[in-house]
């Protein structure tokens, strides 16, 4: 038997495959079985890279006796090499907990989300701890709102609050589609929408849609979100180094730490420094992005995120990802990628004029490329190095 305290892989399966991990994730929980970390039971040579460089026992300092490392999560973060996000089971009960609170009480989830990432994992640890019975959406032809429709309506048919949690990417089909899918999405009591910025055009569109939405931010080393709307858990402190400036948050859904990274300095002072940039805006958090996403054209700095929430904020474009390219005049040039919806004929000359109109000369992308998908990377996140790749082709 390999000692309790080893980290050990869970091949977490996708779709409906997804629940069978859920013996092993109450033994963690409950810190009866080794420290657990997920990895996709689809993509077998992305699983061992995270087992080679993550897996074996814990580390001094990586686990404590009265509060054991449950899980560790695999996240690349922006610079694309794997770090093992040491989260103990009180960080994912709290954060857990939390969101019950948040949300109106504990409740039955429906996972349409990998459970290898951090939000399906909460998915699954929200319902363990609510006593609820949850259910997964068949994914293995890819995201379909007809499957979200055919899982919904078993998930709908329990009498508690009704939850689920999606990317905006999954939440935009959804709408584009009508139909079923969004008919059962108008079922759920709250739908959480993370993993990704949330285009405000989307946000409108679905709440006008009935659609009760609230909007996510956090990360793996908070145990999930922790800002719903903008307002942070009820165990959540934020703080910010100027406004706009770089977001640090804390509170008892924090991380332990990194696996093989004793003395983080993004967890110093018991704060996790989260490299994003934000600002209160009528009370509520406002995040603008990465803080090394920011680009710096022509001697003048600029967020990506502003930029994109305009681009999306106009007539017939669905998605949109803005960042810097190498460019000899200006040192680093505004481009923009943007998916417009099937039927529309963009301007990109009025577009460009929309940016500047709002936000000046210098945020206006000098070039505009119409795309019919953004490349991804984790739970739904835009792909930038692949993008900054194919745009500078």
């Amino acid at each position: 038997m390999p000692n309790a305290r080893d980290l050990q892989p869970l091949p977490v399966p996708p779709g409906t495959g997804a629940l069978d991990v859920l013996p092993a994730l109450r033994r963690a929980l409950d810190g009866d079985g080794p420290a657990l970390l997920p990895v996709a039971a689809d993509a077998p040579e992305e699983a061992q890279r995270l087992v080679t460089a993550l897996g074996g026992p814990l580390n001094p300092g990586e686990d404590a006796e009265d509060d054991p490392t449950s899980l560790v999560i695999a996240t690349s973060g922006s610079t694309g090499t794997p770090k093992g996000v040491l989260l103990p089971a009180g960080s994912l009960r709290a954060s857990a907990e939390a969101t019950h609170r948040r949300l109106g009480g504990p409740g039955s989830w429906l996972l349409a989300v990998p459970a290898h990432h951090v939000a399906g994992v909460q998915v699954l640890v929200r319902a363990l701890l609510a006593g609820t019975t949850p259910r997964a959406v068949d994914t293995s032809a890819g995201f379909r709102p007809d499957a979200f429709a055919a899982a919904a309506r078993e998930a709908l048919t329990s009498n508690d609050p009704h939850y689920t949690a999606l990317v905006p990417t999954q939440l935009s089909r959804l709408l584009n589609d009508g139909g079923e899918g969004l008919s059962a999405l108008r079922g759920f009591d709250a739908v959480l929408l993370g993993g990704a910025a949330t285009p405000p055009a989307l946000l409108a569109r679905a709440l006008d849609s009935g659609v009760a939405v609230t909007t996510t931010y956090g990360m793996s080393e908070t145990a999930g979100g922790c800002v719903y709307d903008g307002v942070p858990l009820d165990i959540t402190e934020v703080d910010l180094d100027g406004e706009p400036g770089p977001i640090r948050l804390t509170g008892p859904m924090l991380a332990r730490g990194y696996r093989n990274q004793p003395g983080a300095e993004a967890f110093a002072g018991g704060w996790f420094r989260t490299g994003d940039l934000g600002r209160f805006t009528d009370g509520r958090l406002e995040v603008l992005g990465r803080a090394d996403d920011v680009i710096t054209t022509g001697g003048e700095k600029v967020a990506p995120l502003p930029v994109e929430r305009v681009l999306t904020e106009q007539p017939g474009v669905r998605e949109a990802c803005v960042l810097g390219v190498e460019d000899p005049e200006w040192g680093q040039a505004v481009v923009a990628a943007v998916v417009p919806d099937p039927a529309a004929n963009l301007d990109a000359n009025a577009l460009r004029d929309a940016v500047r109109e709002r936000l000046g000369a210098a945020a206006t992308p000098k070039r505009i490329a119409l795309l019919d998908e953004l490349p991804l990377r984790g739970p739904g996140k835009p792909d930038r190095r692949a993008l900054a790749e194919q745009l500078t082709c």
